[in-house]
């Protein structure tokens, strides 16, 4: 039971990238996600107000605000930039793998931010995990044609957006059920990218059946099955066991991009990805909760779990920083 929620979690926090491509061809980024987080957002409120009463007791006007600003960082700004990445050409498994050293950027900026202990290991698997994203993206634009090169910083705005999202949360003093955090960051990305669709007369949804059929794909596969899967092997098998198939989602993104949409996977996306994995797995084996000096905080990621490196999904919102995968 386990080998087969593990496959299928994979399966659908991947899908939130996959998605995205499959509506890219259909529709703006930002009718594509208006559309997606509309009823989503209306689901979650629905809920929140009939049986979800309890978790919002004790909570300040001041702490929904700032799980409203980590909405828009971590959720809103992150899925627009992979989103418009994937529009403008990019691969999907190239922008699943610049995603996935969000952690590992964190992870050395704790030191200097949150006067963290960040060892020689971190270092080390930082400038791996860099490496293995100028593999793959070098070998992706070598690949593509018509794509500007800019386009592959597009990616790291949202990388970027992430982790200022997840140091934001950690001075949060103000523990949030994850279920409060997600309807905020949903509502708040529901508003802000129907107000974008509006002002660029791009809210009406296309009559193409593909449209919808992704907008499906991303709420059910990639929102509710990928969530609803990483809460049920959080609670069974711990956070130690959801980062490490976290891992496995940018090669197994790079694969599934590569066999349904003939997306590069030559030899040197291959180097890449193995050494992406190599950097995670070598800062996962430098052991323990990140040590603080004196004076310091713990990072934790946006929804107050362990601080955990682990690459997260176009559209989910945990790592985890409250996106909606």
């Amino acid at each position: 039971m386990n080998a087969l929620l593990s496959i299928a979690f994979v399966l659908c926090w991947s899908s939130g990238f996959i998605g995205a491509k499959l509506g890219a061809g259909s529709a703006s980024a930002v009718t594509i996600l208006m559309w997606r987080f509309l009823p989503l957002a209306a689901i979650l409120v629905v809920v929140a107000v009939t049986a979800g009463r309890a978790s919002w007791r004790g909570l300040a006007t001041r702490d929904v605000g700032r799980q409203a600003a980590i909405g828009v960082l971590s959720q809103s700004g992150y899925l627009l930039t992979v989103y418009y990445a994937i529009q403008l050409g990019v691969s999907s498994g190239t922008t699943a793998l610049i995603d996935g050293v969000q952690p590992l950027v964190a992870g050395a900026l704790a030191g200097p931010l949150l006067r963290q202990y960040v060892s020689r290991r971190q270092w080390l698997g930082l400038g791996l995990g860099v490496g293995g994203v100028a593999l793959v993206t070098t070998a992706d634009a070598m690949a593509a044609t018509g794509v500007a090169a800019w386009a592959y910083l597009v990616p790291f705005l949202g990388m970027l957006s992430l982790v200022a999202a997840t140091f934001l949360e950690s001075r949060s003093r103000t523990p949030v059920a994850p279920g409060v955090a997600l309807t905020v960051h949903c509502a708040t990305s529901a508003v802000l990218f129907t107000v974008f669709a509006v002002s660029a007369g791009a809210a009406g949804p296309p009559a193409e059946a593909g449209f919808w059929a992704a907008v499906v794909w991303l709420v059910v596969l990639s929102t509710f099955g990928g969530y609803g899967l990483y809460w049920i092997i959080l609670r069974r098998s711990g956070v130690t066991k959801v980062n490490a198939l976290m891992f496995l989602m940018a090669p197994v993104t790079a694969v599934w991009g590569a066999l349904m949409f003939g997306e590069p996977f030559g030899v040197q996306t291959a180097l890449g990805l193995a050494v992406g994995l190599a950097a995670v797995v070598l800062v996962q084996r430098a052991g323990g909760p990140p040590r603080r000096k004196s004076g310091g905080r713990a990072l934790r990621d946006p929804h107050g779990l362990p601080a955990c490196p682990a690459p997260r999904p176009p559209d989910s919102g945990h790592r985890l920083s409250g996106g909606c995968s």
